[in-house]
């Protein structure tokens, strides 16, 4: 136990009052920045939406809008709850706090700034005490991540199933399906990135980015980024891949029964996961809190270091924010078999095929083989699976067309 808590450095000189405040402190504002960054996305998503889209937007709750959402939240607590009478009442109250607690608990190993110049490594001074700017930076933070997004599965499928109506319960097995099957494919993508970094340390992972020539994106050679990218919006229930909710086939989704607050903590789940997961993509890949540097050459803002990473950290999460509104805007949803053939047939086979292309390039490193006979071997082998794999999709299709429906 006491390597895990000797991570921050804050934990290893003992426990006392002022650590503990540091602590409390720390709790306090990774919830409050969390709600208010989900309340402030929703305001974000419906102006840049009805930018593109040459509308207004809100515009009267609050100066250009700003309170809209806590209007909508104030409507949503004082409706009337609806509790469905099959429903299994103890787990349908539940579901609400599975789908939204995993999203708080995975922003708690983000980094949210510090100092990352020269050999700080993000440590700062808060209260007397140093510190990192996150709640906790476990050994295994990766993992963790990965843990408490997979519970959100649950959530949901519980939500369905508890409900009593076959409708939600269709919608919530969908639902599951659809994130158990992008889950494959965001591991696989993020193992490359645990494989170059060689630390499952969200802060260790943002210390070894110190220039863009070091983000992880480029050492991992883009394709990993794509496909996390892709499995993330996924696994977020965001468009084009909104199965989940897709009104015109499933009346509603896994929270059809759902009303009042307990509808609304799905929403805000839903969001908050969208912020914690653009959050993480700008921790593994694009140096977190690290300015931005070229080289030997690195972006200085006019402010003190510990706070100018907080501000980079805020630049780059809301430009991928901007990206998620983009696809919102303009993709159009996918049927629900290209769904899963996207997700088996390509993005699970594509990074597995580039976790061992890396693999293979790093043990040719470090038994000294030529990199250029190494990389062209490897794909070679790679070629010659997704020639089979190929073949294989092809003839399970021919065969599928010759013998007709089966049900």
């Amino acid at each position: 136990m006491t390597g895990q808590l000797a991570v921050d450095p804050m934990l290893e000189g003992g426990i006392g009052w002022a650590v503990v405040l540091v602590v409390v402190v720390k709790v306090l504002l990774v919830f409050v920045v969390g709600l208010v960054a989900t309340m402030l996305m929703v305001w974000f998503e419906r102006k840049v939406i009805a930018g593109m889209q040459n509308r207004v937007g809100p515009n009267k709750a609050g100066p250009f809008g700003l309170l809209q959402t806590l209007a909508d939240g104030i409507k949503l607590f004082f409706k009337e709850d609806l509790l469905p009478e099959r429903a299994d009442k103890f787990v349908f109250r539940l579901a609400p706090y599975l789908a939204l607690v995993p999203a708080f608990l995975a922003f708690a190993i983000i980094p949210l700034g510090g100092d990352f110049r020269g050999d700080k490594a993000g440590i700062v001074t808060l209260l007397g005490q140093q510190t990192r700017l996150q709640l906790a930076d476990p050994p295994v933070g990766v993992l963790f991540a990965l843990a408490i997004s997979s519970i959100a599965v649950y959530g949901i499928m519980l939500a369905g199933w508890s409900s009593g109506s076959k409708y939600p319960l269709l919608g919530s097995v969908r639902a599951s399906a659809q994130m158990v099957s992008y889950e494959a494919a965001l591991g696989l993508s993020l193992g490359c990135v645990l494989l170059v970094s060689g630390t499952l340390s969200t802060a260790g992972i943002v210390d070894l980015q110190t220039s863009i020539g070091n983000w992880n994106i480029v050492t991992t050679g883009f394709v990993p980024f794509v496909i996390f990218l892709i499995a993330a919006t996924a696994e977020l229930n965001r468009p084009p891949f909104d199965l989940v909710e897709a009104e015109q086939e499933l009346v509603g989704g896994f929270n059809t029964e759902y009303a009042s607050i307990r509808f609304a903590l799905f929403f805000l789940a839903e969001f908050m996961n969208t912020i914690t997961m653009s959050a993480l993509i700008v921790t593994l890949f694009f140096g977190g809190p690290q300015p931005i540097g070229i080289g030997d050459t690195t972006i200085d803002l006019p402010i003190p270091n510990a706070i100018e990473g907080t501000v980079w950290l805020l630049i780059k999460v809301i430009a991928f924010l901007y990206v998620y509104v983009w696809f919102r805007a303009t993709l159009p949803r996918l049927r629900y078999d290209q769904l899963m053939d996207l997700g088996w047939k390509v993005l699970i086979p594509g990074s597995l095929a580039w976790f061992m292309l890396l693999a293979a390039q790093r043990v040719g490193r470090e038994a000294g083989w030529d990199q250029v006979v190494v990389t062209l071997a490897t794909a070679l082998v790679l070629l010659g699976g997704y020639g089979l794999l190929s073949r294989a999709n092809r003839v399970s299709r021919e065969n599928r067309e010759r013998d007709g429906a089966q049900f």
